[in-house]
């Protein structure tokens, strides 16, 4: 197959290829909310670091399909995966399994020639353990002259889940189950309410209700919400939104929004994006722990096949039943 390959340097690109890009992004190997259109551009236009240069390398088949998209910055020389490292769960060349060989080959030889700016490494995170990617790139490194290493970069626990919550609670630890059971008894006991966003509510000032609440949670979460992501919130929730993927929920005591979680229902899956907790409303009912119970039972309840809390080893995680995957970091180096 002899494929046509365009490189399209800024952002210019969101545009070039807004009418192809999610249709590819659903059938790639690795679909996640992170290989969309509106977050690959909200993550560039809020958060890419000051004097980084965004190149995208389109490749398409003879008959014009758009096959792959390798969505990169640069940044003192190295290239990065657009959205690489820290509000981005998964991150994968956009291209399907069975064309990612072909799509890689152009990438890289792209990445190669003149045309391509400077870089001496390639720093590609959050790489899925399943994903080709892993197979495929130390190869081409290889017949490049490159050097290759892979690593762990972290991990993502992830329930799979049974067909009903009762099942579901049995798979749990004894004592995590009582708990589960006891705090949810408590909380319906306090009427408190599990709130879904529903596309006819005030998404911005839910959003804001969302942010408010996350700021509150730690001392680190407020210092970490700067403005730039803010604003990826609400373009995120806003594109999630329309196309039916944005799971927003709260728990809420008289009229008083007490815990959050920001969820995408996307690809039979739940994923935990964020969450937030304001520890001076009814701390003695656990309704940070409420939620995401609640979060679990509308995922079993709605048929969703995994619930999945993304990056980040914190204990809560397998209290609840999650086991780690891996997402991994591919590291190339041109030889000097």
């Amino acid at each position: 197959m002899t494929e046509q390959v365009q490189l399209i340097h800024g952002d210019a690109v969101f545009e070039q290829l807004a009418n192809e890009w999610d249709n590819l992004a659903r059938r790639s190997q690795t679909n996640t909310p992170f290989q969309r259109l509106a977050y690959q551009k909200a993550w560039w236009q809020h958060l890419h670091p000051h004097s980084a240069t965004l190149h995208t390398i389109a490749v398409r088949a003879n008959n014009g399909d758009l096959l792959g998209i390798g969505c990169f910055y640069i940044y003192n020389e190295i290239v990065y995966f657009n959205g690489c490292v820290e509000e981005t769960d998964y991150l994968d060349l956009i291209t399907g399994a069975a064309t990612a060989e072909t799509v890689w080959t152009a990438v890289l030889d792209t990445l190669l020639t003149p045309d391509f700016p400077a870089w001496h490494t390639l720093d590609l995170c959050n790489v899925p353990a399943t994903s080709s990617s892993r197979l495929i790139v130390p190869r081409l490194a290889a017949a490049h002259g490159l050097q290759f290493a892979e690593s762990v970069h972290e991990v993502c626990p992830i329930i799979t889940l049974p067909d009903n919550f009762e099942t579901y609670l049995e798979m749990l630890d004894s004592k995590q189950r009582r708990e589960i059971r006891r705090k949810l008894r408590r909380a319906q006991g306090a009427d408190a309410q599990l709130i879904i966003v529903g596309p006819n509510d005030d998404l911005e000032a839910a959003v804001n209700d969302f942010l408010d609440l996350l700021a509150k949670s730690t001392f680190e979460k407020r210092d970490w919400l700067h403005d730039g992501r803010r604003a990826v919130f609400h373009a995120t929730a806003q594109a999630a939104q329309a196309d039916g993927s944005l799971l927003l929920l709260f728990m809420e005591v008289n009229g008083r929004k007490a815990s959050t979680l920001f969820n995408f229902d996307y690809n039979n899956a739940v994923l935990v994006y964020n969450s937030g907790l304001d520890p001076a409303a009814f701390g003695q009912l656990s309704l940070g722990e409420v939620l995401t119970a609640k979060a679990i039972e509308w995922a079993i309840d709605n048929g969703r096949t995994a619930f999945d809390f993304l990056r980040g080893d914190e204990a809560y995680k397998y209290r609840f039943g999650a086991q780690d995957t891996m997402i991994y970091k591919l590291h190339l180096a041109k030889n000097h």
